[in-house]
C-alpha cells in the first residue's frame, strides 16, 4: 500500500487531483455564499484559509514531484493545513452543538496585520454570519460536520503520503545494485 502512495506522490497526476479537489471545494463554498446566500462565519473563513493551505501544497507538489525536498515540503504544508482545518471544524461544531454566551466565535476575522485577507479579498474572506447558526444540512449533518469529514480525509491521506516517503521503491533499489 505504501508503495502505491509513494508512486502516486512521484507523479503530477496525484498532485493535480489534490489541486482540483481543493479548488472544487473552495468553489462550492463560494457558491454557497454568493449563489445560495448563506453567510459565512469566522470559522468558515478560517476553514477556507486552511483549505487554501492544502491548495498551496498541491501547487508545490506539482512543481517537481520527483524532488524529495519539494515533495516533503508540500506534504508537510498540506498535512499542517489539514490538521489545522480539522481542529477548526471540530471547534465550529462545538459552537453549533453547545451555544452559550461563553462559547461563541468572534464576529470579525483576526488575520495578521501583514496578511489582512478580509480587507484584501472581502468577497471571499469577510465573515458575515454566526458560528452557532446551522443554515444548511445534508443527510442530517451540518456543513461544519461535513467539513470535519473532509479535513479528516485530507489529514489521513496526507499523513499516509508522508509516511510513504520512507518506503524504498523496488526500481530504486535495482538502480543502486
Amino acid at each position: 500500500m505504501l508503495k502505491y502512495f509513494k508512486q502516486l506522490s512521484l507523479n503530477r497526476g496525484g498532485w493535480l487531483l489534490l489541486l482540483i479537489s481543493t479548488i472544487a471545494l473552495e468553489s462550492t463554498a463560494l457558491y454557497f455564499q454568493h449563489g445560495m446566500g448563506l453567510a459565512p462565519c469566522v470559522m468558515c473563513i478560517y476553514e477556507r484559509v486552511a483549505l487554501l493551505g492544502i491548495t498551496f501544497s498541491a501547487l508545490i507538489g506539482l512543481l517537481y514531484p520527483r524532488s524529495l525536498i519539494l515533495r516533503v515540503l508540500a506534504l508537510l504544508v498540506g498535512l499542517g493545513s489539514a490538521v489545522k482545518g480539522l481542529l477548526l471544524a471540530i471547534k465550529h461544531v462545538d459552537y453549533q452543538l453547545h451555544p452559550a454566551p461563553w462559547n461563541q466565535c468572534s464576529y470579525m476575522a483576526e488575520f495578521p496585520q501583514t496578511l489582512p485577507l478580509d480587507r484584501w479579498l472581502p468577497y471571499i474572506f469577510n465573515p458575515t454570519g454566526s458560528c452557532a447558526d446551522i443554515t444548511w444540512s445534508f443527510l442530517g449533518f451540518s456543513m461544519a460536520q461535513w467539513i470535519i469529514v473532509i479535513f479528516s480525509f485530507y489529514s489521513l491521506l496526507l499523513a499516509v503520503l508522508l509516511i510513504s516517503q520512507f518506503k524504498r521503491l523496488e526500481q530504486t533499489r535495482n538502480i543502486f545494485r
